[in-house]
């Protein structure tokens, strides 16, 4: 039993030091750079702006002219827009949600019915974090986008337009620090 155990400890003891050396650090991932959003693209607006409270289908668009990201209704028209000086976080958010066929196909009482409830569908969000100037108030908008790519592709061009920083998957603004008097 000696003979078994003796070379066991130490193997363990030698793996223990191996594990506990100082490695170098990793490098810094390259971020990928998505290729440029469209100038307009279909979304659907969630809510979030102070006045609009229902869920419209409508075109967003970037008015690089009047330094702005526009929303237009089904109708062409002009819905609300959102300065680039006026945005201060935008992230992406996706969930998992069973499709209402899912839901009502899992309640039916036959065997295996139960596993239409693991049907998942992914949903892409545009979330914008904003500082509405009309107000003066900060506000949470939220955009429902038809793919990832096109969501990754609007975030890194929406961002590069409003001059925002990026800290992981989120381009934020950073605060103007105020100099402290002596």
């Amino acid at each position: 039993m000696k003979n078994i155990l003796f070379p066991a400890f130490l193997i363990l003891c030698f793996s223990m030091i191996v594990f506990t050396q100082p490695r170098p650090m990793e490098k810094e991932a390259v971020t990928v750079k998505a290729k440029p959003a469209p100038p307009a693209f279909t979304a659907e607006y969630e809510g979030g702006v102070f006045g609009y409270g229902k869920k419209v289908t409508g075109t967003l668009k970037f008015d690089d002219a009047n330094s702005r990201f526009v929303f237009y209704g089904p109708d062409e028209k002009e819905l609300f827009q959102l300065p680039y000086d006026a945005l201060l976080v935008i992230y992406p958010q996706s969930q998992s949600v069973t499709p209402t066929a899912g839901k009502v196909v899992s309640y039916i009482p036959l065997p295996g019915a139960s596993l239409a409830g693991f049907i998942k569908s992914k949903r892409q969000y545009l979330v914008v974090q904003f500082n509405d100037p009309d107000v003066d108030v900060k506000g949470l908008v939220n955009f429902k986008i038809a793919d990832k790519e096109l969501l990754d592709s609007v975030i890194q061009t929406l961002a590069e337009k409003a001059k925002l920083q990026q800290r992981g998957d989120a381009y934020f603004r950073p605060k103007a620090v105020k100099p402290q008097p002596n």
